[in-house]
C-alpha cells in the first residue's frame, strides 16, 4: 500500500534510540528483539483473544454476554481489552463481514490482541479501510460478494473492537483448546477469514 510518510512520534524514535543502545552495547541482539516482537504480535497476545472466539462458539450464553457487554464478558474470562477501554466484539455472520481500523492512530485491544501489526497502524491501511473497505480485504485474500454488508469499525482510546469469525464448517466436533489453535489475530481484525479444520491439516 502506497502512503505518505507521517513523522515519527517521539515515543517511537526513543524506542529505536534505545534499541539501538542495547544492540550497539551487545545487551541484546536484533534478532532477539525481532523474536520478541513476532511472538507478542503473533502468538501471546492473539492467543487471548482466540479463546474469547472459542468460548463464544461453544457456549451460547457466553456469547450473548460477549455481544451485548463485551467488556464484562472479557473480564470473566480474566482478559481486559488495553488501558481501561470499553470493549466491543462484532459478530460476522452470512449476511455481514466486519472490519476493524483506527483512522487516527493505532488503538486496539492489546490485551486480546497482543501489538498491533504493523500493518494496522500503516497510513494506507487506515484511509483505505474506510473508503474502500472491499478492495482492502481483497488485497489480503478475503473477497466479500457483493451480496454482503461490510462494516467498518473505527477503534477509539475510549472504545476498542474486534472481531467475532465466523465458525467455520467441520469444527463443530472441535473442543474449546482445538478451536483455538485455529483463530488467528488476522481473523479478529476482520482481514482473514477461520478456515475449515480440513484446510489447516
Amino acid at each position: 500500500m502506497e502512503h505518505h510518510p507521517e513523522p515519527e512520534s517521539y515515543a517511537s524514535l526513543r524506542t529505536k534510540a534505545l534499541e539501538s543502545l542495547l544492540v550497539e552495547k551487545g545487551i541484546v541482539s536484533t534478532d532477539a528483539i525481532d523474536a520478541l516482537v513476532q511472538a507478542y504480535e503473533e502468538d501471546i497476545g492473539p492467543r487471548n483473544g482466540a479463546r474469547v472466539v472459542a468460548r463464544a462458539w461453544r457456549d451460547p450464553e457466553f456469547k450473548a454476554r460477549l455481544l451485548s457487554d463485551g467488556t464484562a464478558a472479557i473480564n470473566e474470562m480474566g482478559f481486559i481489552s488495553g488501558q481501561a477501554a470499553e470493549f466491543v466484539a462484532v459478530e460476522n455472520t452470512p449476511e455481514v463481514h466486519n472490519l476493524i481500523v483506527c483512522t487516527l492512530c493505532s488503538c486496539y485491544p492489546a490485551g486480546l490482541l497482543g501489538l498491533p501489526p504493523k500493518w494496522y497502524k500503516d497510513f494506507a491501511y487506515r484511509s483505505r479501510a474506510v473508503i474502500e473497505p472491499r478492495a482492502v480485504l481483497r488485497e489480503f485474500g478475503v473477497e466479500v460478494p457483493e451480496s454482503k454488508e461490510v462494516r467498518v469499525w473505527d477503534s477509539t482510546a475510549e472504545l476498542r473492537y474486534m472481531v467475532l469469525p465466523e465458525r467455520p464448517e467441520g469444527s463443530e466436533g472441535l473442543s474449546e483448546d482445538e478451536l483455538t489453535e485455529i483463530v488467528s489475530r488476522d481473523s479478529m481484525i476482520g482481514v482473514a477469514l477461520v478456515p475449515s479444520p480440513a484446510a489447516t491439516v
